[in-house]
C-alpha cells in the first residue's frame, strides 16, 4: 500500500512530468530526424555521432559569442553537412547504409572530441555558457518550465506529420521509400528526394544534440549523448514510422528514465544502481517487441536504388 501511495504521489508531482518532458526533447528531435531519413528509404546510423557534433558545434558557437538561436542553427548545419556526406555515400555511390552510418558516427564523434581538445587544451573543467531560459511567460503548467527548444520539438511533430501526409513533397518522400522505381516513373528524382530527406533529418539530429549543451546543460563533455541516438533509431520502429507515435515513444522512454532516477533517490540503497539504470531500456525493449511485430516498415528501406535497374 505504501508503494502505491508513493507512486501516486510521484505521478501527481509536476516536477516529475517536467523531468519527463525535458528528457524526451532530444529524443523527439532525433526520432523525427531518423523518421525522415527512413521514410525516404535510407537508414541513418550516423545519428549518435551527428548528435555529438551538433552538441559540440552549437555550444562552441555560443561560447565564442554567438546568440543561442544561432548556436542551434550552427548545430543544424553541422548535422546537415554530415547528412550530405551520408547521402553521397549511400545514395550517390549506393554503398552500405549500415557501414556508412557507423562510419559517420565514428567520424563525427572523433572530430568533435578532437575539436574540443584543440580548442581547450589546458582546461580540466568544461567551460560553460548561459543556456536557454525557461518559458515562464507561458500560462501552461509544466510547459512553462521548459525551454523554447522543447516547444520547437513539440511543434515539429504535427508539422512533419502535415509535411509527410498532406503535401506533394511528403508524398514524394514516402514514394521513394516504398517504391523508388514507380516514383522515378512519375518524374520524381529518387536521388534528390532521398538526399533532401537525409539532409533535413540529419539537421534535426544536430539540433537534438544542441539541446543537451544549450538547454539541458550549459557545457559540452564527453559521452554526453550517451546512446540517445540508438534509442531514437529504436523509437522509429516503435512508432511505425509515424510522427505522432514517435512523440508517444519518446515520452514513454523519458517516463521510464525519469522513473528510474526517482527510484534511485528513494529506493533501497542495497540494490545496485545499475538495476535502476537498466529499467528504462528493459521496459522500452518490451514495448518495442510488443509493437514492432505489427509495424509496416517502408518497403525500400536499406535498399540502394540505381536508375534503370530493377
Amino acid at each position: 500500500m505504501t508503494v502505491v501511495l508513493e507512486l501516486l504521489d510521484l505521478l501527481t508531482n509536476p516536477a516529475f512530468w517536467t523531468a519527463v518532458l525535458r528528457i524526451a526533447t532530444p529524443l523527439i528531435l532525433g526520432t523525427l530526424g531518423v523518421l525522415l531519413c527512413e521514410r525516404a528509404g535510407v537508414l541513418n546510423l550516423g545519428i549518435e555521432g551527428i548528435m555529438v557534433a551538433g552538441a559540440f558545434s552549437g555550444w562552441l558557437a555560443v561560447y565564442l559569442g554567438a546568440p543561442l538561436w544561432l548556436g542551434v542553427v550552427v548545430a543544424g548545419l553541422t548535422g546537415a553537412a554530415f547528412g550530405l556526406l551520408h547521402a553521397a555515400l549511400t545514395v550517390g555511390l549506393a554503398l552500405s547504409q549500415h557501414v556508412s552510418g557507423l562510419g559517420i558516427t565514428l567520424l563525427a564523434t572523433a572530430l568533435s572530441y578532437y575539436g574540443y581538445r584543440v580548442s581547450f587544451p589546458k582546461v580540466n573543467t568544461p567551460p560553460t555558457v548561459t543556456p536557454f531560459a525557461p518559458m515562464d511567460w507561458l500560462p501552461i503548467p509544466i510547459l512553462n518550465t521548459q525551454t523554447a527548444l522543447t516547444l520547437l520539438a513539440l511543434l515539429l511533430v504535427p508539422a512533419i506529420g502535415w509535411l509527410l501526409y498532406r503535401t506533394p513533397a511528403g508524398l514524394a518522400v514516402r514514394m521513394v521509400g516504398e517504391n523508388p522505381a514507380s516514383a522515378e516513373g512519375q518524374g520524381i528524382s529518387v536521388a534528390r528526394t532521398r538526399t533532401a530527406a537525409i539532409v533535413a533529418g540529419s539537421a534535426l539530429m544536430g539540433v537534438a544534440g544542441s539541446f543537451l549543451t544549450l538547454a539541458a546543460f550549459n557545457a559540452f563533455f564527453f559521452n554526453m549523448v550517451n546512446g540517445r541516438g540508438w534509442i531514437c533509431v529504436a523509437l522509429v520502429v516503435f512508432a511505425s514510422w509515424r510522427p505522432g507515435k514517435a512523440l508517444l515513444g519518446a515520452l514513454l522512454f523519458a517516463f521510464f528514465d525519469a522513473l528510474q532516477l526517482r527510484l534511485q533517490q528513494q529506493g533501497d540503497a542495497a540494490l545496485p544502481y545499475q538495476l535502476y539504470l537498466m529499467l528504462p531500456y528493459l521496459l522500452s525493449i518490451l514495448a518495442l517487441v510488443l509493437v514492432a511485430r505489427k509495424a509496416a516498415y517502408p518497403q525500400a528501406l536499406m535498399k540502394p536504388y540505381r536508375k534503370g535497374e530493377r
